[in-house]
């Protein structure tokens, strides 16, 4: 059965985010100074061949675990859809 991963990647709180950091500044440039705490991450797609939901959110947290997420400086969640 195939799946769609829906996965999110954000610093740690923790951590500093110059680019979030960056944006929220030009929003406060603009006029927008209602928005605050800006943090940018990145949202990643995946189709996934796999015989059940589990086993798909299994796979995709091993790909965010290896390749997609430095667990050192970010967190991600995953999201399972059915395609």
């Amino acid at each position: 059965m195939k799946y769609i991963a829906h996965i999110n990647v954000m610093p740690l709180k923790e951590l500093l985010d110059p680019q979030g950091k960056a944006v929220n500044s030009s929003l406060h440039n603009l006029g927008l100074n209602a928005v605050d705490g800006v943090r940018i991450g990145k949202h990643i797609t995946m189709d996934i061949e796999a015989g059940s939901k589990d086993e798909a959110a299994r796979i995709a947290d091993d790909a965010c675990k290896k390749l997609l997420a430095n667990l050192v400086m970010e967190q991600y969640d995953v999201t399972i859809n059915e395609a």
